[in-house]
């Protein structure tokens, strides 16, 4: 049987698509991250068997994924978000394809959108930044590749999205300062969409001091950028003097 990768959304049980709520539906086996995932998105699954993976390692998560296409199970691996981003997608699928199990992806909802939506805010607004970047910062986690340094995307000043790095908020908005200017704005959204969603909103000078307040330790995506003030030109597309043959 196929273990099925399902990007879960940002949390909200309404915020999963209609192929998620199908396969789900359809689950005999559904594992989730109990960390980032609102417990109201496995209501899709009533019957399934539900496993928390937030204390499993990548060996015994793999275990029981085979295990259960072994039986004959239909699985669905929900990861946060979307499976694209951050969701170990290519060690569970390596270990998959060794193992003789077939599997495919279901996109998501990214966390970067739900936290952009939660501000009412576009990403790229024309003449101010035209790029996002999608990173993450090392503390007690991999490696980052020697090439993709914070100090050479904010060169760029396209807009940032930090996601697994809510606990370094102070050292990377100083970082940032040199760049954006400390009046640049950073908006900081805490489990977006879901019942305990919070959305703090500042600049690089004051956010640090907001997130310190809420104590804030995961489940955050931080965005920073002049995208945010919502101040620039109108988009060329649209114009009314634009030649449309």
């Amino acid at each position: 049987m196929t273990v099925h990768f399902v990007g879960a959304g940002p949390g909200a049980a309404d915020l999963i698509t209609l192929r998620a709520a199908t396969l789900l539906a359809a689950a005999d086996v559904v594992l989730y991250p109990g960390t980032y995932l609102d417990a109201e998105v496995l209501s899709h699954c009533p019957d399934a068997r539900q496993v928390d993976t937030q204390k499993l390692d990548l060996d015994q998560i793999t275990a029981v994924m085979v295990d259960a296409s072994a039986d004959g199970l239909e699985v669905v691996r929900l990861t946060s978000g979307d499976p694209s981003l951050y969701s170990a997608l290519a060690e569970q699928t390596a270990r998959l394809d060794a193992a003789g199990v077939p599997w495919d992806v279901c996109p998501g909802v990214p966390a970067y959108a739900a936290a952009a939506a939660a501000v009412g805010r576009e990403l790229t607004v024309p003449l101010v930044a035209q790029s996002v970047v999608l990173t993450r910062t090392q503390a007690r986690s991999t490696a980052m590749p020697s090439t993709e340094s914070l100090a050479a995307f904010a060169a760029t000043r396209a807009t940032l999205v930090l996601h697994l790095a809510i606990t370094r908020t102070r050292e990377l908005a100083e970082s940032l300062v040199s760049e954006y200017g400390a009046d640049c704005p950073a908006v900081v959204v805490h489990r977006a969409t879901q019942p305990d969603e919070l959305v703090l909103k500042g600049t690089l000078a004051d956010i640090a001091d907001q997130v310190e307040k809420a104590s804030l330790k995961q489940a955050a995506v931080i965005l920073v950028g002049w995208a945010l003030a919502r101040e620039g030109a109108e988009s060329w597309l649209y114009k009314s003097n634009r030649p449309r043959t």
